[in-house]
């Protein structure tokens, strides 16, 4: 028994396809959208098809733009000799929150994963082979995620850069800032003591 009208409904429907949203935040987004007013909502619906036509990947990174290069890649502030391979466009807004990282990216979108058939072909791996064959690139960081198929990603890209004689290097991984050895499981610690630096 439908509780809402059809369009209603049909609204819920969509906000509950969002990753993280359940049944109730659905509602609750499909209640707070027909509670705006009739511009706020139009607005909202245009961002919604102007994100969707408007952004596309940049050409050299494969990060999101609107259109031409993205602003890392354009910027000549930026290091161009260290490329900074990153699964997701999110993670590199991460990185660039830590305000650490000066030099450029390239976002695969997504990592190599059988169980849910993608493959080499279905990631941006070609583009950054291309890129680092022109040259002027010394350093390639792999900076996927700590996970399985984080980590044959970066073993997969690293035999496949290892001809092309740059340095690969890996995100270091240990004890997080503000936590507590007690509570680390093994391969945490493990990693935090192979990627030990002097102070």
């Amino acid at each position: 028994m439908e509780y809402f009208p059809a369009p209603l409904e049909k609204l819920v429907e969509q906000f509950a396809r969002l990753p993280g949203i359940g049944g109730k935040s659905a509602q609750r987004l499909a209640f707070y959208v027909l509670g705006l007013p009739e511009e706020e909502a139009k607005e909202f619906a245009d961002a919604i098809i102007g994100a969707k036509r408007n952004v596309t990947c940049c050409p050299v990174c494969q990060n999101f733009t609107a259109g031409g290069l993205c602003p890392i890649c354009a910027s000549p502030k930026r290091d161009g000799s260290v490329i900074c391979v990153v699964a997701d466009p999110r993670d590199v807004a991460a990185l660039e929150r830590a305000r650490e990282f000066n030099g450029h990216y390239h976002v695969l979108h997504g990592v190599l994963s059988p169980m849910n058939h993608i493959g080499p072909d279905d990631l941006a791996i070609k583009p950054l082979l291309d890129r680092v064959n022109k040259g002027g690139v010394e350093e390639v960081i792999m900076a996927t995620n700590p996970d399985t198929e984080g980590e044959a990603t970066a073993m997969y890209l690293a035999r496949l850069l290892k001809p092309f004689q740059v340095r690969i290097t890996r995100l270091a991984y240990g004890i997080p800032v503000g936590g507590h050895l007690e509570f680390a499981d093994d391969a945490t610690l493990s990693r935090a003591l192979e990627g030990r630096q002097e102070i």
